[in-house]
């Protein structure tokens, strides 16, 4: 599957793609070393986290394909429904995915999230912190910090 490059205005992200659909998203830092090819696909997935980063757009409709076991995909599915500006528990994901003991396999499934962002895993955090992030915490920071400020155009009315 090729790589190619994602200019936004908070750094250039690097994404692989099959077919019609992202299939992985990573962040600016490192640098991607390998060949990187353009596609429309990713074109369009530059301008959907442009809007998203100036406060314009709370959700994607750029297609994806995840994959994982089904566990993963119970975890991703419930990340998608945090509206954009909250955040949940490792606890709480757990308690809606069926399983309140399960906040450490969770938390696994969020590590392997392959698109982050576009299934938004930074809105979730620990009991009595932040808890991780695979980018980093301060691009959680950033992240929660840019949908705080936004969130009242998106709430429901």
């Amino acid at each position: 599957m090729p790589w190619g490059k994602v200019p936004t205005v908070w750094g250039t992200f690097y994404a692989r793609w099959e077919g019609p659909s992202i299939v992985e998203l990573r962040f600016p830092d490192p640098p991607f070393q390998g060949q990187l090819i353009q596609s429309p696909l990713l074109w369009r997935l530059s301008v959907e986290l442009d809007e998203y980063f100036s406060g314009a757009r709370a959700f994607f409709t750029v297609p994806i394909k995840l994959e994982g076991p089904q566990f993963f995909h119970k975890v991703w599915k419930e990340l998608s429904r945090i509206p954009y500006g909250e955040t949940l528990t490792y606890g709480e994901l757990a308690r809606r995915v069926g399983n309140p003991k399960a906040f450490r396999a969770v938390g696994q499934a969020m590590a392997h999230n392959p698109v982050p962002i576009i299934v938004p895993c930074h809105r979730v955090v620990g009991k009595r912190s932040l808890g991780g992030f695979g980018p980093g915490l301060a691009w959680k920071e950033k992240l929660l910090a840019l949908e705080e400020a936004h969130k009242e155009k998106f709430s429901p009315r």
